[in-house]
Formats: C-alpha cells, sequence, structure tokens
C-alpha cells in the first residue's frame, strides 16, 4: 500500500460516494497500467527475516534507496515507512512483515512497465547488497513462523493486527507472510468498468493457477501451489472473495458503494493520527456518530482510505486491481501486465473473453477459486479444466497484445511478456517445479530456494 489519502473535502451525500468512483472513467486513449509487486527481504547470512530496526533493517535500506533515487520519505509516527517519487508518481512502501512493495506509476504500455521495474530492481538491490539483503520471489515466505516475522511499525498495521483475529482465522498470515502482484487498469465508462470487472473477477482464479508460487510455509510443503490465495479465503469474509453482485443485472458504481459500506472500517486518520475504529460502518462516520470520535465527519480522503481497506480479488477503486497472483521473478510480473492489458484494453479480445466466461455461474466460479490454490491447472470448471481455460485466455490476451500494437525499440510488440504464462500452461506451475526439486535434489529442504527464487 502506498500513502494514504489526504483530502479534508467533506462528504455529506451517498451520490458523492458514486461520484468518487466514477471521477476515475478515463478516454481510452489515456489508460495507463499501472504494476505493484511485494518482495520478501532475507538476510543472506543465516537466511533469518529482516526487522526494520538496526544497521542492516529496513529503515537502513529504505535511507540507502532514497540516496539511489531521490525519493521523498513517507513518515509514519516519526519513523520512515515509504519513499514517494518526486516526479511521476510512483511510490515504495512497506507492507506489515517487512514486504518491500513498488506501487509503480501510470504508464503507457508493457515495456515501459518492465522498464520501471529493471529500474527499480537495480535501486533497491545497490541499497540492498551492502547491507546482506536479498529478496524473495516467492508469494509467501518459505522457512520462518509468524512468531519470527517481524512487524513494521505502521500505525494502520497495529489496528489491523488487532482486529484481523476477529473476523478470521489466516489475517496475520496474509499482513505478515505473503506477497503478491497486482497491476491496475482503467475504464472508460461505468459500463466499461463493469464488463471489465466481471471478466477480471471470472478468469482471476485462473490467473490465480498460472501464477501459483508459494508451495512451502514453515520449512516444509504445505499442500497447496497458492498458499497465498488459500490464506486470503480465510482472511476476512467481509472484504474479500469473488464478489457475487458484480454479475447481477444492474450492478455499477451504485451497487459497489452499497457493498463497500457494509465493509467494516479499520481507521479514520487525523492529521498523523490514526483512529482505531474497527468495526464500525462507514455511515456512521458519515453521519457524525462514531463512538470512538463523535461528531468527526467523513472526508474524501476518508472513502478513499475505505476503499483500499477492501480486498475482493478484483478491487475497484478510480482503477480496477487485479488481485489474484502471485509474485514471481521480474519476466513474471512483466507477464502479470501483459495477460490483462491484452484481455482489457482491446474491445475485440474483451469481448471474446467475456464470451469465455459468460455460461459460468456463481457456484461455479466459486467452487473453481476454492480448488484453485490446491490443484491450480487442474482444476475442473464447467466440464473443462482451468488449464484448458488459461491456453484459451492466453491466446485471447495475444490476439488484443497484438492488435494494440504497441512497440518496443527493436519492433517487438507485448506479446513477448506473455512467453511464460504459456510455458507455464503447456507444461506446470513454477510451484510445481520447486515441489520436485524439493523432494529431489533439494533432498527436503527449503532452503535452496533462497537462491533459487530471488530477485
Amino acid at each position: 500500500m502506498a500513502r494514504d489519502e489526504s483530502d479534508a473535502t467533506p462528504l455529506t451525500r451517498r451520490a458523492e460516494l458514486i461520484e468518487w468512483f466514477a471521477a476515475g472513467e478515463k478516454p481510452k486513449s489515456a489508460f495507463a497500467i499501472g504494476t505493484e509487486h511485494e518482495k520478501v527481504p532475507f538476510y543472506r547470512d543465516g537466511l533469518d527475516p529482516v526487522p526494520y530496526e538496526g544497521p542492516q533493517g529496513i529503515e537502513a535500506l529504505l535511507a540507502g534507496v532514497r540516496a539511489a533515487t531521490g525519493w521523498e520519505p513517507i513518515v509514519d509516527a516519526g519513523r520512515v515507512i515509504g519513499l514517494a517519487a518526486v516526479e511521476g508518481g510512483g511510490a515504495i512502501s512497506l507492507e506489515p512483515g517487512g514486504q518491500f512493495e513498488l506501487s509503480g506509476a501510470p504508464l503507457p504500455d508493457v515495456h515501459a512497465t518492465a522498464t520501471e521495474l529493471a529500474r527499480h530492481l537495480d535501486a533497491v538491490r545497490a541499497a540492498a547488497d551492502p547491507l546482506g539483503i536479498g529478496f524473495l520471489t516467492l508469494g509467501m515466505s518459505p522457512k520462518w513462523t509468524r512468531a519470527e516475522t517481524p512487524v513494521m511499525p505502521k500505525s494502520r498495521y497495529r489496528i489491523m493486527k488487532g482486529y484481523m483475529p476477529k473476523v478470521g482465522t489466516l489475517g496475520l498470515d496474509m499482513m505478515l507472510r505473503t506477497a503478491t502482484v497486482q497491476v491496475n487498469l482503467d475504464f472508460a465508462s461505468e459500463a466499461d468498468m463493469v464488463k471489465k470487472l466481471r471478466v477480471s473477477l471470472a478468469l482471476q482464479p485462473v490467473a490465480t493457477a498460472l501464477f501459483a508460487h508459494s508451495p512451502f510455509t514453515d520449512g516444509k510443503p504445505n499442500g497447496f501451489l497458492s498458499r497465498r490465495s488459500e490464506i486470503w479465503r480465510h482472511t476476512d469474509p467481509h472484504r474479500t472473495g469473488m464478489l457475487p453482485q458484480a454479475f447481477a443485472p444492474g450492478f455499477g458504481y451504485e451497487a459497489y458503494v452499497d457493498w463497500l459500506l457494509a465493509v467494516p472500517m479499520y481507521f479514520v486518520k487525523r492529521g498523523e493520527t490514526y483512529h482505531d475504529v474497527s468495526g464500525a460502518p462507514f455511515g456512521d462516520l458519515m453521519a457524525g456518530r462514531l463512538a470512538a470520535l463523535p461528531g468527526e465527519r467523513a472526508t474524501r480522503s476518508d472513502w478513499a482510505n475505505h476503499a483500499s481497506t477492501a480486498f475482493p480479488e478484483v478491487r475497484l477503486k478510480r482503477f480496477l486491481e487485479m488481485r489474484g497472483a502471485d509474485v514471481g521473478d521480474p519476466n513474471m510480473i512483466a507477464a502479470q501486465a501483459a495477460f490483462w492489458v491484452g484481455l482489457l484494453y482491446d474491445e475485440a479480445a474483451l469481448d471474446a473473453a467475456w464470451d469465455l466466461v459468460r455460461a459460468w455461474d456463481e457456484a461455479t466460479r466459486e467452487a473453481m477459486r476454492a480448488e484453485v490454490p490446491r490443484r491450480a491447472l487442474d482444476t475442473p470448471v464447467a466440464g473443462r479444466t482451468v488449464r484448458e481455460v488459461a491456453r484459451d485466455a492466453l491466446a485471447i490476451a495475444e490476439g488484443g497484445l497484438r492488435a494494440r500494437a504497441r512497440r518496443d525499440a527493436q519492433g517487438r510488440d507485448e506479446t513477448l511478456y506473455l512467453a511464460p504464462l504459456q510455458a507455464i500452461a503447456a507444461e506446470r506451475t513454477r510451484a510445481e517445479d520447486l515441489l520436485a526439486l524439493y523432494h529431489g535434489p533439494w533432498q527436503g529442504s527449503v532452503d535452496p530456494v533462497f537462491t533459487a527464487c530471488t530477485f
């Protein structure tokens, strides 16, 4: 998560909540790609997690990246907990367990996304190498227990850490031990948003299967190919899941607002202080009747921050955020952007993708979502397998990228970034590759992942 919003404009009407989402609409010519990815840090000597404090901690790492990039510090209660680009957007933030996240700038094509990622990794390595820090390309930390995982000094995370055990069994694992890659994409109108949301929600488990990369927990296989994805199924049912109402007739901004109003809040930020209001409805803040902050009323920043604490498999903000994938190596990060851009940014491809999934009912989508963390590409769906659907989706995405015809300096279009996914759909997931190594050459040890699966 990047820095929280700061806009004190008051909100007094439900219509203003709807208008906040509608303000995200853009002409197709202005569509951009925003990529976010998390990476779990570790000490190369000893394979231990990296705490915030100390001469070789996360705080020192942020200072090194700041020196390399000139980015401005993001401060919370006197502690630097992120960095923000001076120009052009983009930020570095810390997830609760120290996962180091780049929230990339809005960029015109996947080529620019890959370039941004390469520059970011160069800057991070330059700061991390002298500290003896490396970063995993796995969707979950493979070795340390939850208790062994450090917690970052970020005020909103203290509130979430206290609330999570009240609403689910694995919320703390989600916060402290998982890592994802997300791509954020634009919409032109309410109808365009709805169509893209439906397609991407239906196909999100397919992406989960293709990107499955978290088969180890506590130093051994965990029984899943994407344990990260399974953890999300047991985090908080009020704010996660497949958003079935998105497929109901008449769905749009208003229906999403109604769902979000039913999602309990975590916090209200005033100045630099995060007030714990966990469990309270946003409507109470709009009405000025929050028990924790009597008389305090909602602002635009409150609504934006609240929208960022809902976690469906595809999240609507002023863009659509794809949330189903485990993080992987740089090629896989670029592949995720290419997959969704190819499906959603070309009209013919979007139509074909909708045709691929439109016959699935809620039970089909939910059953696929439940099985994919364990079975990935072998999951059954509507008389087929996820592998077969993935191949069809990749073919559609390839066509969409060819139609976009965005070329790099060497004349290559964006289809080149789909190659890792095409190989996975033809063979097996990266998680299955790791399990084969664990049961073979690695002789039952997860320690080799700290060499094999690093940025």
